[in-house]
């Protein structure tokens, strides 16, 4: 893994390098870059894939204690990234995690040359669903987090509706999930880190603002959803792509969230078509 010191700490990422053009993959909360493997394994010919290990949980260094780890301090942290790396009209991919569309309503998407979408938080939808309600109650409690992701140590509480059951149809490997849950298990620091990032949402009228600011973004812009999604609502991907002046919707069936996990050759493929568009 390469890194970069940015003004939070130091921000761990991959980059398969080459000259094509740049995809810059962005992962959700209690994950890191391992979840677009497949997708990176297949774009890899002819792309350039970066994909940043963001502080959402899964990120094995800690961040520095006074870094603004909210929604849109996070989502700084990608343009402050793209920045750093110098990187021009680029591919930004995200899954899950919806913190970049605040890159928009920041001012902060000179760099982005395409926006793509793949069942991700919008509108009020954050943190989302049932499993972003227990993660959220569970950020409350003194001591919520250890115990809610100490319970993810056991195969079968991550297949209940409020762990990972919503998330992906077919159970993630167990050896990737681990790699996502031990920094949460290991490290007070990163416990901390995704704590102040669960508490840092905004209110519901700056979400809806955030999602509404798509409609000045005048990029080619595709919309990627699972149509079974029980977490990320399929009417949001619809609702995205009529925002999104140049936005056009691709359904995915046989999927839910983590679309690069369920249906990751369906995915690519589309990505594909998208990238070799005018």
């Amino acid at each position: 893994m390469a890194e970069l010191e940015l003004s939070a700490g130091i921000v761990e990422y991959e980059d398969t390098g080459g000259d094509g053009p740049v995809v810059v993959l962005l992962h959700g909360v209690a994950m890191d870059g391992s979840l677009w493997r497949h997708v990176v394994a297949d774009l890899r010919d002819g792309h350039r894939c970066i994909v940043p290990t963001l502080p959402l949980g899964g990120h094995r260094r800690p961040m520095r204690p006074d870094a603004d780890l909210s929604v849109l301090g996070v989502a700084r942290l990608v343009a402050e990234f793209l920045d750093a790396l110098d990187l021009d009209g680029v591919t930004l991919v995200m899954n899950d995690w919806g913190g970049a569309l605040a890159l928009v309503a920041d001012g902060r998407d000179r760099r982005i040359g395409r926006l793509v979408l793949t069942s991700c938080e919008a509108f009020d939808n954050f943190p989302p669903g049932l499993p972003g309600a227990n993660l959220r109650a569970s950020a409350r409690m003194p001591g919520g987090l250890r115990a809610a992701f100490a319970l993810l140590r056991f195969g079968p509480m991550r297949r209940l509706p409020m762990t990972w059951g919503r998330m992906s149809k077919r159970p993630v490997p167990d050896a990737v999930m681990d790699a996502w849950f031990r920094p949460l298990w290991t490290s007070a620091e990163i416990r901390r880190d995704l704590r102040r990032y669960v508490l840092g949402v905004p209110p519901r009228a700056e979400l809806l603002r955030w999602t509404d600011a798509l409609r000045g973004f005048d990029r080619p812009a595709l919309v990627v959803w699972a149509s079974e999604d029980r977490v990320m609502p399929p009417e949001h991907g619809r609702r995205l792509a009529e925002l999104l002046p140049r936005g056009e919707l691709v359904e995915i069936a046989d999927s839910y969230t983590l679309i690069p996990e369920d249906r990751p050759e369906e995915l690519a493929r589309h990505l594909r078509a998208f990238l070799a568009g005018d």
